[in-house]
């Protein structure tokens, strides 16, 4: 096997070399005992802070606290899972207690891997070194054995170490036991705390300790990384399987080893060596993913609006075994990176040549908005696919509302359409102010100009004539009215008032059970409800309804009260 040592920390403890953490068990002769396959994610574990990839923040920070001897007594560790957390512990538990090859060494960013105490602690049986979950030790009695213990100095070791995983599982009595200690520790205890939950620890807890917040690792740094554990471990991968691993571990290694190893499980034998071949296709059926290809094809079939061959590649994929919810994950992908493509980013790093082209070709053909519509369009159908009953037309479905939907303006460019048209000649019909034959008002006299005067003087009277006065007959000094339906009270006090600020004369009025023009308010109601049909009636308006069921036409109130047409999205 080729030396890995540079890479993934192999100790040398006899004949045999070992990778990782877990190091072979020794019979009393010396010789290795047999022992059954580790899994790649125990036994490539990172043995120095060199070999901690994607942590290269954290990893300078402790160096520089080492050197100048700016150790703090409590670290916390948090992060998503498979980042590093325990390991970053354990790494740091050898740093502070390495004493070199030659017994004379002190704490260092570069534990040597081979005194006593680092092969100890790699074999997690170094007595001051003291590991323990708090998913099983959540109790004050567990806080109290760890305060007790540590008033005693470390038996071997320069520090007493206690690591503490998922810490955030300790009880709130538990974490109050510890304050004192972890506040004013003995000079010889270190505590490292581990958690996937930060939010969850005290803020008294958080204080106390030095925090480092591990990143999620970047894909092309897991794939490289998994390239050269493949390599290690004689197995030929695509390029392409390796980045499909990659994208799936979300960011975390021990997931993406996880996932190599059971790609490796998976994967043919050579026949001429015996090794394993991890392809694309392989992962791809593994994982359940879309083939891109695919994915290419039926976008194309969704722009160029061709129902039948978008159904094709929907049908010859869901026959494959891809997840209808994994097929709109895919499209989404794709129209995230053609996106991104189009503002000049690496949208288009793809592996394939065709792929790079294709997505290069859309971003240059495709307007921002058409994509973000896209994009919309695509999330809302993901998410009625993933709790539909029957997910594969829950899929078809969304994708033909993509695809009659694809040639569409966007509303920005609807709405400057429907601007145009009104700036062009389009006019709203008109609602007649002489639609009553038994109105007899004069037109010496305007009954909205009437309305306007008394508004400036008596506004509650003008909110009254102005919604639900009905004029029958308008003369000098005489009204003669009836009620919208509606309003039941007595209005001619208030009206009295009003006319009587408005004009300086005194007003005969006389209420009529029903009849006269519409009030004030219903006339612009109605030009609102005509304007509002003849946007709707509109084929352009049409489509875009088609496009979008739930969309409304929303009117400036405003605008509606003076019968004007103000359209906003």
């Amino acid at each position: 096997m080729p030396d890995s040592s540079e890479n993934f920390g192999q100790i040398e403890t006899g004949d045999e070399p070992s990778l990782g953490m877990d190091l072979p068990v020794r019979s009393a002769a010396g010789s290795a005992a047999p022992q059954p396959y580790r899994v790649l994610a125990r036994k490539y574990r990172p043995q120095t802070f060199a070999q901690l990839i994607g942590q290269d923040a954290m990893v300078q920070t402790l160096g520089n606290a080492i050197r100048r001897e700016r150790l703090a007594h409590a670290f916390l560790m948090t992060g998503v899972r498979g980042v590093g957390k325990t390991s970053t512990a354990r790494l740091i538990a050898k740093a502070l207690n390495c004493i070199g090859a030659d017994g004379q060494g002190g704490p260092t960013i570069d534990p040597c891997g081979v005194c006593e105490p680092c092969i100890a602690i790699a074999e997690g049986r170094h007595i001051d070194v003291i590991e323990m979950d708090a998913a099983s030790h959540t109790g004050v009695d567990d806080m109290r054995a760890i305060i007790e213990a540590g008033r005693y100095a470390a038996v071997s070791a320069r520090y007493k170490i206690y690591i503490i995983d998922e810490v955030h599982m300790l009880s709130k009595s538990a974490f109050n036991a510890l304050l004192k200690t972890l506040e004013e520790p003995p000079a010889h205890v270190k505590f490292l705390f581990a958690t996937t939950e930060a939010d969850k620890l005290p803020v008294t807890v958080l204080s106390r300790c030095q925090r480092f917040d591990l990143r999620r690792v970047a894909a092309p740094q897991l794939a490289d990384h998994f390239a050269a554990i493949c390599a290690a471990e004689h197995v030929a991968a695509e390029d392409q399987a390796l980045a499909m691993i990659a994208a799936a571990a979300e960011g975390s290694v021990r997931d993406g080893l996880s996932i190599l190893d059971q790609a490796i499980a998976h994967a043919d034998l050579d026949a001429s060596d015996g090794g394993a071949q991890v392809t694309a296709d392989q992962v791809r059926e593994m994982l359940g993913l879309a083939d891109r290809t695919a994915q290419r094809r039926m976008l194309s079939a969704l722009l160029a609006g061709d129902g039948a061959a978008m159904l094709e590649v929907v049908a010859a994929q869901y026959l494959l075994g891809v997840e209808p919810v994994a097929l709109m994950r895919g499209a989404m992908d794709l129209v995230h990176r053609i996106t991104v493509a189009q503002v000049g980013q690496s949208g288009a790093d793809a592996l394939a040549i065709e792929e790079r082209e294709a997505i290069e070709g859309w971003a240059k053909s495709l307007s921002a908005g058409q994509l973000h519509r896209l994009w919309q369009l695509l999330i809302k159908g993901h998410d009625e696919v993933r709790v539909a009953p029957d997910p594969l037309v829950s899929a078809q479905m969304a994708l033909l509302r993509v695809l009659h939907a694809s040639d569409l303006p966007d509303p920005g460019t609807l709405l400057r359409r429907i601007e145009n048209l009104a700036q062009t000649g389009a006019t709203l019909p008109q609602t007649s102010t002489t639609s009553n034959p038994a109105s007899v008002t004069p037109a010496t006299l305007d009954w909205a100009e009437l309305v306007a005067r008394v508004d400036t003087l008596k506004p509650v009277a003008a909110s009254l004539m102005r919604n639900w006065v009905r004029v029958i007959a308008l003369e000098p000094e005489l009204l003669r009215y009836a009620l919208a339906p509606g309003y039941t009270g007595d209005v001619a006090a208030d009206l009295r008032d009003g006319l009587l600020a408005a004009t300086g004369e005194r007003w005969t009025l006389e209420l009529v059970a029903e009849g006269g023009e519409p009030a004030l308010r219903e006339i612009a109601e109605q030009r609102a409800s005509d304007a509002a049909a003849e946007v709707r009636a509109s084929p352009l308006v049409a489509a875009a309804f088609a496009a979008f069921p739930d969309a409304e036409i929303v009117t400036d109130e405003p605008a509606a009260a003076r019968g004007e047409r103000n359209w906003s999205r």
